[in-house]
């Protein structure tokens, strides 16, 4: 699997593969553009965003408009990086049989005691071997003596990370625009943390903030196959399920009306290309919390299908082949790139509203005629 050039870093997943509705768990590689190409694709995105900017900014004096601005939940942010950091430590004490005892968060790093030092190096190694070309996950390993171990993600780690949700939050906002039919917009970082919105000849800030707020309803949720789902959408479907259609072919499906796990459970989505048939995809990666679940609900069901639900419409069904204890995955449905791109973004819009807060809703005037 590749991924479009922005992104820089070679990352290891455990891959769902869902192209032909069969789940199973395997191990793929997806190599990154180095990081000059993505330095280079940075520099150009800004010369872009510049003149954009320019433009908005010209019509706005024309016409007037809205300006919005969000700022970053800097402390809600990082204390969810800081809760995944210590469930991937547990996964990964667990899965190389490392004893260990009192795994903490404390003072924004967490903190363990880890009395073998073959076993305090062992865990250093994967730690650094799962970091290696992330700068956002760059941690920071320091030794309190017997046997203490404390792991906080460096200053340039929470940095990269603040940077790329600001990047997502963009990239969210400019979608649920387009949703809304607002063509005529200018979506710019402001600062390190705040994000800036410019809106020609919309005159009403709160039909537009309102959009934003809305959280995306992300849903795992398990397929009933007791009734045919035609039967039960022209009839009553059996309780605690409901009729939802897919998110292309828009062909019934009878689903549970409870999510087995939703947006919060997921750290991170983007867009790529399947190994193979190179044809667009989502990829998606749980949280501490999501691989958890998401391992016992495919141990408990294997060998029946789930759906994966987007503001009500299903994009994957796939059946549970065996056990997903990875944590990772990847939906394909014969996406264009810009379906795939959308369906990622869908993916972790999920939580973003909750880290972005409303600084300024102002409306401008247009420019006084001469």
């Amino acid at each position: 699997m590749t991924r479009p050039p922005r992104d820089c870093a070679t990352r290891l997943l455990v891959a769902l593969t869902m192209t032909t509705g069969i789940l199973t768990a395997g191990i793929m590689i997806s190599a990154f553009a180095l990081p000059g190409t993505a330095h280079a694709e940075d520099g150009q995105i800004d010369k872009m965003r510049a003149k954009i900017s320019a433009f908005i900014s010209d019509k706005m004096e024309k016409l007037g408009g809205s300006r919005i601005v969000y700022k970053v939940d800097t402390d809600g942010l990082r204390e969810s990086v800081v809760t995944d950091l210590r469930d991937n430590v547990y996964k990964t004490l667990r899965e190389g049989k490392i004893a260990f005892s009192g795994l903490a968060i404390r003072d924004g790093g967490v903190e363990l005691k880890i009395a073998d030092v073959k076993g305090r190096e062992q865990l250093a190694r994967k730690l650094a071997s799962a970091a290696e070309g992330l700068p956002s996950h760059a941690l920071a390993m320091t030794d309190g003596g017997e046997g203490m171990v404390r792991l906080a993600p460096t200053d340039a780690a929470s940095s990269a990370r603040l940077h790329e949700f600001v990047e997502d939050a963009i990239a969210m906002i400019e979608l649920r625009l387009k949703e809304a039919g607002i063509q005529l917009a200018s979506v710019q970082p402001d600062g390190t943390d705040r994000i800036r919105i410019f809106l020609p000849g919309v005159m009403e800030p709160e039909r537009v903030t309102a959009v934003f707020a809305r959280r995306v309803k992300v849903g795992f949720r398990l397929i009933d196959l007791s009734m045919p789902p035609e039967q039960a959408q022209s009839g009553t479907p059996p309780a605690g399920t409901e009729v939802l259609p897919g998110f292309k072919d828009k062909s019934p499906y009878l689903v549970a009306k409870d999510s087995a796990l939703d947006g919060d459970d997921i750290s991170y989505s983007g867009p790529g290309f399947a190994s193979g048939t190179k044809e667009p995809i989502a990829s998606f990666r749980f949280n501490g919390r999501g691989t958890r679940r998401f391992a016992h609900i495919t141990e408990e069901n294997i060998g029946k299908p789930f759906a994966i639900v987007l503001d009500g419409k299903v994009v994957s069904a796939p059946v549970i082949r065996e056990p997903i204890t990875g944590g990772s995955g990847q939906i394909s449905g014969n996406f264009t790139l810009e379906e795939a791109n959308s369906v990622a973004m869908l993916l972790r819009a999920g939580s973003l509203p909750g880290h972005l807060g409303l600084v300024e809703q102002q409306v401008v005037p247009p420019a006084a005629k001469p």
